[in-house]
């Protein structure tokens, strides 16, 4: 059984780490939830397990886990070619961004394949992952382009 992660990320750098934990995450455009009233911004994904390589690239079996991400101090969220209505569409998560303003501020850039992204105004970077539930296996590595 492979351990759950459980991370938080208060400056780049730790944004950096939880970026590289959840590349190539799939989640639903239904699981995105920005709660204005709380400043938050979360959703569920199904990230896969890129910390088990290489040992898991020895055994030809990798796998995914069921994650909750939230984002606190958030001021304004925008999205881009998201359609919001089609709450069963998929999107593959590329990378987490952060372009700093003053004093701790900033601008959180969540981009995903084809285009898509969404930003996040926030008063500083206060986010968690944690993966839900336990880890399933399955024999497919995410693969990318050169391009």
């Amino acid at each position: 059984m492979s351990e759950r992660a459980k991370l938080r990320a208060e400056d780049a750098e730790d944004l950096a780490v939880i970026s590289a934990y959840l590349q190539d995450a799939v989640l639903k455009v239904g699981d995105l939830a920005y709660l204005p009233h709380q400043r938050r911004f979360a959703f569920v994904c199904n990230r896969f397990k890129w910390e088990e390589l290489p040992a898991a690239d020895a055994r030809g079996i990798y796998h995914r886990a069921r994650a909750g991400v939230h984002f606190d101090g958030v001021l304004k969220v925008q999205s881009s070619a998201i359609r919001r209505d089609a709450r069963d569409a998929v999107l593959d998560l590329l990378s987490i961004g952060f372009d700093a303003k003053e004093e701790g501020a900033g601008t959180i850039t969540l981009t995903f394949a084809g285009g898509a992204a969404i930003r996040i105004e926030a008063e500083c970077i206060d986010v968690v992952l944690e993966d839900i539930g336990e880890p399933w296996g399955t024999r497919v590595k995410p693969g990318h382009d050169p391009d």
